[in-house]
């Protein structure tokens, strides 16, 4: 072989090793640069002849659903029928326990001893246990509902007695809480996972809470503002204030609410943008679960 033929075949295979080299750093940098977050809503709270929201339409949307368990909304049958069809699609059960408040869709406040709310909690929790093990499903975490949501978010007495009732129970539940509540330290320190929430169709006051939904503007509905939202949420970290002012949320998991009548469009609207921002739809469950059932996510 000729002298300009080997310089020629080191140049080859130089210029091959620059392309390998470019690609995978191509690749390098959008596996960097894809970030997944998890979609959750609120299912399962039909109850008899009253019928609320999609469930059907949510799960093909969503990556996490957060089933009644009979004490705000929910009957038994409906339940069923909601955990069947999650598991059919591969998304993740959670509890969504309650203040037992039918009546007022658990969004009262209750003075409830912790007797009572520890018991209460366990109840829920068994009750969902086992209609997910007839659907062919598990529940893999606990998300409060309503007014009990925002009580022990900041109330060190009732987000203990929720706590305990979770250690009780299975210690292995992880807790969705309120992002930035105090809460979410105290559940990690009591020794469970905590995961983070924001929610898509809620306007934050400048310290980062819930603004209430007595307040004008409280419930967000313009499905393209609160895609919008969203995407800078899981981008940069931060959503804009009721007042206009920046408030930093940082979230594991975000919530669209499946009892407001928009709310399909709007969690459609959401996985559109987030798919193509580039962002990866999967439950934060789907690192401890068994691979064949976390290939279903997203």
């Amino acid at each position: 072989m000729c002298a300009k033929s080997v310089a020629r075949c080191i140049d080859m295979g130089s210029a091959f090793f620059d392309e390998a080299g470019r690609a995978q750093g191509t690749r390098q940098h959008l596996e960097n640069t894809m970030t997944t977050m998890d979609l959750n809503s609120d299912l399962g709270e039909s109850l008899g002849a009253w019928s609320m929201g999609d469930d059907a339409a949510m799960l093909e949307i969503v990556s996490s659903a957060n089933v009644a368990c009979g004490f705000h909304a929910g009957d038994p049958v409906g339940i069923l029928q909601t955990l069947r069809a999650a598991a059919a699609r591969g998304v993740v059960v959670g509890a969504h326990v309650a203040y037992p408040d039918l009546k007022g869709f658990g969004r009262r406040s209750m003075d409830i001893s912790s007797a009572e709310l520890v018991a209460d909690v366990i109840y829920q929790i068994g009750a969902l246990q086992g209609l997910a093990a007839a659907a062919g499903t598990a529940v893999r975490y606990v998300k409060p509902h309503g007014a009990l949501y925002n009580t022990i978010a900041h109330d060190a007495r009732q987000a203990e007695d929720v706590i305990t009732a979770l250690r009780t129970i299975n210690p292995q539940l992880t807790l969705v809480a309120l992002a930035g509540s105090p809460l979410v330290q105290w559940a990690r320190d009591a020794g469970l996972r905590v995961v983070s929430e924001a929610f898509a169709d809620r306007a934050y006051t400048p310290q980062g809470a819930l603004v209430s939904r007595r307040e004008k503007g409280a419930v967000l509905h313009d499905p393209e503002v609160i895609a919008q939202r969203m995407v800078r949420l899981v981008r940069e970290g931060v959503v804009e204030a009721i007042d206009g002012s920046t408030v930093r949320i940082e979230a594991d998991s975000i919530c669209v609410h499946g009892d407001s009548p928009d709310a399909v469009g709007i969690a459609r609207e959401l996985r559109k943008r987030f798919d193509a921002d580039g962002i990866n739809i999967a439950s934060f469950m789907a690192p401890f679960m068994a691979p064949s059932m976390a290939a279903v996510q997203g």
